[in-house]
């Protein structure tokens, strides 16, 4: 964390460009951007400026915004709820297409319904957001006129950005669930299973897909913490206004402290998500409890 904001506060101060410039313009006289520059603490010398900052940080307190002089807590509490209401809706999104396309490309492994499967998923892949999400905005909102364009005003906005972001998280998914299971379905066990007279579907459901749960688990860890850092591209097309947004508006403006709370907060959901997946991992395979 101490290395992501110390390398975050440097680049953010040799990336050119003035904060006071950018607040008062460019014809303003040059004692008052001066006694903006002391007012905010831009005169100090660099190390100055971020010893200050991680003695602040330590504390608590992430600072005042540049631009508005809002406490930055607070501009980040505001934000991240919608961050988090889209990461969880593109997850799901990601995981209704995957596990059922995953499952039915091991099931109907080398037939066309593989093909069929994994060609869907190499499109999914392939696709980029900056492609995709306006296609869906041409198509959903402005030709049928079914759900809005942008903003986070109503329930049905987090549609488009949701399909945006879940269905090339569902590409990944559907490849791992395919391939995790193929190496399973080969086990002993399986064929004991099927011997016995089950299903396919109670064979695959309950004895192969949970003990082929973990590397999917893994990039959905992953994937997650990726999302709740904030989907920077899928936000700015959709006006939603989560901390991918936030953070490039503070780039924009050169507010130094809201860029880096924003990119503290995406280092923290990294962390948080990825020791939670750890977790789950004894959830899900008890021979990792008893390991412990």
């Amino acid at each position: 964390m101490l290395g992501v904001v110390t390398l975050v506060f440097l680049l953010i101060h040799i990336v050119p460009g003035d904060p006071v410039e950018v607040m008062l313009g460019e014809s303003a006289q040059i004692a008052d951007r001066e006694a903006l520059r002391q007012a905010l603490g831009l005169d100090q010398p660099l190390f100055t400026q971020w010893w200050q900052y991680i003695q602040n940080l330590a504390q608590g307190d992430l600072g005042q915004s540049l631009h508005s002089r809002a406490e930055i807590s607070s501009i980040i509490a505001e934000r991240l709820p919608a961050t988090f209401e889209l990461a969880l809706a593109s997850l799901l999104v990601a995981v209704v297409i995957a596990l059922p396309l995953g499952m039915f490309a091991a099931w109907k492994v080398n037939t066309i319904w593989d093909r069929l499967s994994m060609g869907f998923s190499l499109l999914g892949v392939s696709i980029p957001n900056f492609w995709l999400g306006p296609l869906l905005i041409l198509f959903f909102s402005l030709y049928l006129g079914w759900l809005p364009v942008s903003g986070r005003e109503s329930f049905s906005a987090i549609i488009l950005p949701a399909l945006t972001l879940g269905t090339a998280l569902a590409a990944i998914l559907a490849r791992m669930v395919r391939a995790s299971l193929l190496e399973i379905l080969n086990e002993d066990y399986i064929r004991t299973a099927r011997a016995k007279g089950l299903s396919e579907q109670v064979v695959l459901w309950k004895h192969a897909m949970r003990n082929a749960a973990l590397p999917v688990t893994t990039i959905l860890g992953l994937q997650l913490g990726a999302l709740l850092g904030g989907a920077v591209i899928t936000e700015i097309i959709f006006s939603w206004p989560g901390v991918g947004y936030t953070l490039v508006e503070a780039i924009q403006r050169r507010d130094y402290p809201l860029v880096q709370a924003s990119v503290l907060m995406v280092s923290l959901s990294y962390i948080i998500i990825n020791r939670l997946t750890d977790l789950v991992y004894a959830l899900i395979d008890p021979r990792i409890r008893l390991a412990e």
